[in-house]
């Protein structure tokens, strides 16, 4: 009976050190981490966070760009750089300039606004001009950009359009994306091809040939006009001695 009293006392200070040690244990006991869901990179989801870019996505879907860019810089080392116009800039290019361009040309545009390498601003400061962009060697155009600028400040020009590389839309590697108030219009588009060179002819020899054909007068005329004096000559001669006989 008197072991009752002990029992009930270590059974109460057993159930109190367990709890005192609970949230000790609980404490260092690591969580695990919870996955971070971090997918592929999709270039019409970072314009679409943007807010402002429906046209550049609406020509990066329907020339399948979009796709290629997707590929290369979930599957390459080099990464990529894109210049994303706004909805503005597109609608200050002159009226039906999209619309006058080719399937291809779409292309070529498209891909002039992608470079197949990742560039922070710093690093476009520092690059040699021009700068090879997606679509440089197509129709062996050189479809090149420049860059200038200092500090901050990073201007990007094609020979027809100049304008600010403005704010990231995206900066990590692989992908910087840059938004750009103007479309950048290569200047390939408007530089005359020059025409295919016309076929030789030798004019100067059949001009020679004609002259001459022409300033020679027929020989069978004039070698018969002799053959009839000679024969006048001895039928009047032969009529003479008749007439002495």
């Amino acid at each position: 009976m008197a072991s009752t009293p002990v029992s009930s006392i270590i059974l109460s200070l057993t159930s109190l050190l367990f709890l005192l040690l609970t949230p000790h244990i609980q404490a260092q006991s690591p969580s695990a981490p919870s996955p971070s869901p971090s997918g592929p990179i999709n270039i019409t989801d970072i314009l679409v966070k943007g807010g402002q870019y429906n046209i550049l996505i609406r020509l990066l879907t329907s020339t399948q760009v979009a796709n290629q860019i997707n590929n290369q810089v979930n599957n390459s080392n080099d990464g990529m750089t894109v210049f994303a116009p706004t909805d503005n800039a597109f609608s200050n290019l002159p009226s039906g300039t999209l619309n006058n361009l080719s399937a291809q040309q779409q292309v070529q545009l498209v891909l002039y606004h992608v470079l197949p390498k990742y560039y922070s601003l710093p690093d476009l400061l520092t690059v040699s001009n021009p700068v090879r962009t997606q679509a440089s060697g197509q129709d062996g155009g050189v479809f090149g950009l420049d860059f200038s600028g200092a500090g901050s400040q990073v201007n990007v020009s094609t020979g027809i359009v100049e304008t600010i590389v403005n704010t990231a839309l995206r900066s990590n590697f692989p992908l910087a994306v840059y938004s750009l108030d103007k479309v950048l219009l290569p200047k390939e588009f408007y530089e005359a091809k020059a025409p295919a060179p016309a076929p030789t002819t030798n004019v100067t020899s059949s001009s020679s040939n004609s002259t001459k054909s022409a300033a020679s007068p027929p020989s069978p005329a004039s070698g018969s006009g002799r053959l009839q004096m000679r024969v006048g000559l001895v039928a009047s001669i032969v009529l003479f001695c008749m007439g002495l006989f």
